[in-house]
């Protein structure tokens, strides 16, 4: 940034300040957003080898650090476990998950939490060793089997639901966390494996023997997933909201990463325009300047470039996750 545009940056949140609410005002405090994220999920969020995180996720962290703090390296990520999430978030320790986790009316009614909105469409599938079980060609074959299933998730009461309205028998093996599932059911602990669809497909991108395993064609559950907030800050709220909306806008209107900032100074598309802050004041009624979407869209991107760089080497098709006038869900509230 230019000094002119430093300085204009901090005299907004300066202002903002004032009217923050408790999350919002601790991340402005220390300078830095702490999200809470997966132990380690390929595609959404997972570090690399010098420990550095990666992943859908991620990628969302970032821009919403970039957004409320200018930079999209302030942000401090706590890797926890599906057991370990909500208490992380109640208690402070995160300012919210970004760790593939489903919205639902218990959590977003019972937890003190909220979701800020859907970032990711997924659903529940299950696989299996083809080599070992060659004649499991759909989920009535796997009747009375072993399933490998991660306590303390929504994965774990689907498959008892599923078995039930099906008159299916499973047999549970249940682990806590998602790499010692997946190190059972790949030791052959048990029959079959379930887990969200993308869950599955990260594992299996990782296995040299990836021909050896088949997936089930049926999908049993709506698993939309999104950022977790607590329920004390609208302010934080509506970033964190209006982050995921502007992120789509992007894609739908063509602004890239790289074309963002030219778009700004040159574009005559309203929709653009308000984007990206040129004759919008929408900057200002979430209590930031008017670049806080151009600075999200050039550190991660829009929403296709994030799912294309994360979620398509795992063979992952956008399906659902496509914009609304592509054959997708995502469907961005228009900025005004």
């Amino acid at each position: 940034m230019h000094k002119k545009s430093i300085s204009m940056f901090a005299l907004v949140l300066a202002a903002a300040a004032a009217h923050a609410g408790p999350t919002l005002d601790a991340i402005r405090q220390r300078g830095i957003l702490v999200c809470g994220v997966h132990t380690g999920l390929a595609g959404f969020s997972a570090p690399d080898k010098s420990g550095r995180y990666a992943g859908i996720d991620v990628d969302y962290c970032k821009a919403l650090a970039a957004a409320i703090l200018g930079s999209a390296d302030k942000v401090r990520y706590v890797p926890l476990t599906a057991q370990q999430r909500f208490t992380a978030l109640q208690s402070g320790e995160v300012d919210l998950l970004a760790r593939n986790t489903t919205w639902n009316s218990r959590r977003d009614t019972t937890l003190g939490a909220v979701f800020a909105g859907v970032w990711f469409f997924d659903g529940q599938a299950f696989v299996v060793d083809a080599k070992k079980h060659p004649r499991v060609k759909r989920l009535a074959d796997l009747n009375h089997a072993s399933v490998c299933v991660e306590t303390g998730t929504t994965t774990e009461r689907n498959l008892a639901d599923y078995a039930r309205a099906n008159k299916l028998q499973f047999k549970p093996v249940v682990f806590e966390g998602q790499e010692a599932t997946e190190k059972a059911f790949q030791a052959g602990r048990c029959d079959a494996y379930t887990t969200d669809a993308s869950g599955i497909a990260a594992m299996l991108s990782s296995l040299p023997n990836r021909a050896d395993y088949a997936v089930l064609p049926e999908i049993i559950s709506k698993e939309p997933l999104g950022p977790m907030l607590r329920r004390n800050d609208p302010e934080f709220f509506a970033i964190a909201r209006w982050t995921i909306f502007a992120l789509q806008q992007a894609e739908e209107s063509g602004v890239t990463q790289a074309n963002v900032a030219a778009l700004r100074k040159t574009s005559q598309d309203p929709v653009v325009q308000r984007l990206t802050g040129a004759t919008s004041d929408v900057g200002r009624s979430l209590g930031l300047d008017a670049d806080w979407a151009v600075r999200a869209i050039s550190a991660v991107g829009n929403y296709g470039e994030i799912f294309d760089r994360n979620i398509k080497p795992l063979g992952f098709a956008r399906g659902p996750n496509a914009l609304w006038n592509r054959g997708g869900l995502m469907y961005p509230m228009p900025l005004d």
